[in-house]
């Protein structure tokens, strides 16, 4: 998997007021938790954070605080319902002695039987949650389709993948081809 470097400033302050006046000079709070250590506060650039935040694609993220790297991942991101700027993240760090669990993208390929037979092909899922040791996580997880007839589907239970498990419920429909409607 993909890592991207992201540099956060350690942070004391954690009242409404302290944040307001950190989201006003561009910051986003964040918190690091999880692997036995303590919380970390901190605060990020709000436009660093959007190379994370706003692409399809899942990264392990290496969070550089205080001269320290911590390899961790996004966990929760809180959005402002209006006007859609990040108001606070929690990161998961994470080790290679634990499995990770993930959302990935899915990658479609093929073409399927029943779209030529005249079908209509759909999507319904673009990620899915994945388990997997931290060196074993993929950037993706690939679905051909290739076989895929008119009427028929893939759900997350159908979907192999080395040496990772997928968490998504597998009763979930990740696309399928449906009959047009006669005339």
């Amino acid at each position: 998997m993909q890592h991207i470097e992201l540099n956060g400033q350690v942070r004391a302050a954690s009242g409404k007021a302290a944040l307001k006046a950190l989201r006003a000079e561009g910051l986003v709070p964040c918190n690091l938790y999880g692997c036995g250590m303590e919380n970390v506060l901190f605060t990020v650039n709000e436009k660093e954070l959007k190379l994370v935040t706003d692409t399809p694609k899942a990264y392990i993220v290496d969070l550089k605080l205080d001269g320290k790297t911590y390899p961790c991942v996004l966990h929760e991101l809180q959005w402002h319902p209006v006007s859609d700027k990040c108001l606070h993240v929690d990161f998961l760090a994470v080790n290679d002695t634990k499995p990770v669990t993930i959302s990935v993208p899915l990658v479609i390929t093929g073409h399927a039987i029943g779209v030529q037979q005249g079908g209509k092909f759909y999507q319904n899922t673009r990620a899915v949650k994945i388990s997997a040791a931290l060196n074993n996580l993929p950037d993706d997880v690939t679905v051909d389709i290739s076989s895929l007839e008119l009427g028929k589907r893939v759900k997350a239970g159908d979907i192999k993948a080395e040496n990772v498990t997928i968490v998504t419920d597998k009763d979930t429909i990740i696309c399928g081809v449906k009959a047009t409607r006669n005339k």
